[in-house]
């Protein structure tokens, strides 16, 4: 089984969903130690800002690109072609004034391309076309919201996955990370008891540690 790791924070080593991700990547190199997994880092390398030179690049038929939309599409093509290609896909994101960071965003725009991960029938009725992957969302949050309203990253999220195919979404959340040492370690330690619950590690597979 293949894994892409989306990590998004600009926090670096020091960023709690990265340390999320840091987890449950060891829990599946514990369980198979020959899992292929790549991690790509966008809050180090951000993907460039989707405006309208790229949605330009997008629209313009192949034969008419230049070299600079031709860039701009090659990129889009690799993100997707990355996320085609996995089995299990692993989205790192941090919760920046209520919602994801920005640099996810962009992802997520390039990655959304009619035809490409979406399609409408001739209903009208949308698709998605990035089917049967497992999909985990490993969020960290300052305060605590999940399950309530002032969580507005979780349904644009589910929303936006799911129309481009992604159904099967398991969100888990370290919440609490700045509401004092305690309460940030309770919160940590949930989440990755969850993550361990999902994803079985060496012992619980009957492998070496």
């Amino acid at each position: 089984m293949k894994t892409l790791v989306i990590l998004s924070s600009i926090l670096g080593e020091r960023s709690n969903s990265k340390q999320l991700a840091d987890h449950l990547i060891a829990r599946i190199k514990a369980s198979n130690p020959a899992a292929i997994v790549k991690v790509r880092d966008i809050g180090a390398q951000p993907v460039p800002y989707f405006d309208g030179n790229t949605a330009g690049a997008l629209f313009t038929p192949a034969e008419a690109r230049s070299v600079d939309q031709q860039r701009i599409v090659e990129l889009s093509d690799s993100l997707v072609a990355e996320l085609m290609e996995a089995d299990r896909i692993v989205f790192a994101v941090p919760v920046y004034n209520f919602n994801l960071p920005a640099q996810f965003k962009s992802y997520l725009d390039h990655l959304a391309r009619a035809g490409v991960t979406f399609r409408y029938t001739p209903e009208g009725v949308p698709e998605g076309l990035v089917k049967g992957k497992q999909v985990f969302v490993l969020t960290a949050r300052g305060g605590k919201a999940e399950g309530t309203p002032s969580d507005t990253l979780t349904p644009y999220l589910r929303q936006m996955l799911g129309f481009m195919g992604m159904t099967d979404v398991t969100f888990i959340a370290a919440e609490g990370m700045a509401m004092g040492e305690v309460a940030a370690l309770e919160g940590m330690a949930l989440a990755k008891q969850r993550i361990d619950a999902l994803v079985p590690g060496a012992v619980e597979a009957g492998l070496a540690a």
